[in-house]
């Protein structure tokens, strides 16, 4: 699928932006990848009482952490601090939901290396853009997503994390992280995020493709049999209540893109989960659905190949020259 691979979806962490990520990406402006990850395959069976949080250890609990939750902490710890498998104790006890692989959460976290003690990076804290991360390894690093998975919301967790789930063997040059070297990373559980638009249903315009949706919010299109228009098309088929979505700004989605030729779904998040991205880094169609709309709100557009992938099209995608995009967007968060 078009994806920018880890750059947009860790815009909103400028410290860490191609760091973090797995796989994730975006509807973006050069494709990298055509293949859809595959969901983590215990999310069907997982449920609130068998979700299995990483145990504690010497070295999680040797973490100091104090501060209350969504503001900043003051951590302090020995340089040097070394597991060989990742560790998590819990600072602060939530009494929320588990966070189920698939969650998608709004969270504030510090990272640390755990060998020279050097803050990585920080986000997501109260007068901060807000932070959102899905809970899928398919998605973010397995250290990374080891700090949320099983965390109740209301939680901080403090996880000392194996290199082998971080940066692994190459480390990272631009962060400053050696090869091999463990990372300490705090993390404040602090509310769950809807995956699917939550607005008031709006009836569809006459012309567009219909719409299905799906108990969990996955859409299934069905392109009319007429030709594609000329000119970028959009309609409002859910409008929420929240913040409207601004120029530049990172925002968190589930979409879905469809080919009107083939009506072959080219690109999705559902699966993988809801993904983050910042409005400059995707197509020109994409933007133009998204940015002025509210969170909370499901869109539908029709791209013309001048504001998607132009007359180069996008080959390893299945996309040609001549071909009209649609999008279904369901616009979860904003950072």
């Amino acid at each position: 699928m078009p994806r920018l691979s880890a750059f947009a979806a860790l815009a909103l962490v400028p410290a860490v932006a191609v760091a973090l990520a797995g796989c994730s990406g975006s509807p973006s402006t050069s494709a990298t990848s055509t293949s859809t990850p595959n969901p983590s395959s215990t999310a069907a069976a997982e449920t609130q009482s068998s979700c299995a949080a990483p145990s504690a250890g010497t070295a999680s609990k040797s973490v100091k952490v104090t501060g209350k939750l969504d503001a900043a902490p003051t951590v302090k710890f020995d340089k040097g601090l070394s597991v060989t498998s990742t560790q998590r104790s819990t600072v602060i006890e939530g009494s929320g939901e588990k966070a189920l692989t698939g969650t998608l959460l709004d969270v504030a976290f510090t990272i640390y290396d755990a060998k020279t003690g050097k803050k990585i990076s920080t986000a997501g804290y109260s007068g901060s853009a807000a932070t959102q991360f899905t809970v899928s390894k398919d998605l973010y690093l397995a250290g990374l997503v080891d700090g949320m998975h099983c965390a109740q919301v209301g939680s901080r967790t403090v996880t000392v994390a194996d290199s082998a789930d971080m940066f692994g063997t190459t480390g990272n040059e631009s962060l400053g992280v050696a090869a091999g070297d463990d990372m300490v990373i705090v993390m404040d559980i602090l509310s769950k995020v809807p995956t699917k638009a939550t607005g008031t249903t709006v009836a569809p315009k006459s012309g567009f493709p219909a719409v299905k949706l799906a108990a969990d919010g996955k859409p299934t299109v069905t392109i009319p049999k007429t030709t594609a228009p000329k000119s970028l098309k959009l309609e409002v088929l859910k409008k929420g209540d929240g913040a409207t979505v601004k120029s530049g700004a990172t925002v968190t989605v589930q979409y879905q893109g469809t080919l009107w030729r083939t009506g072959e779904v080219f690109d999705q998040s559902w699966g993988s989960g809801p993904t983050s991205f910042s409005t400059d880094k995707v197509v020109a169609g994409f933007k133009k659905a998204i940015v002025g709309q509210t969170i909370g709100s499901q869109v539908v557009v029709i791209v013309p190949p001048s504001e998607g992938y132009g007359s180069a099209g996008n080959t390893t995608a299945g996309i040609k020259g001549t071909d009209t995009l649609v999008f279904v967007v369901d616009i979860l968060a904003q950072g």
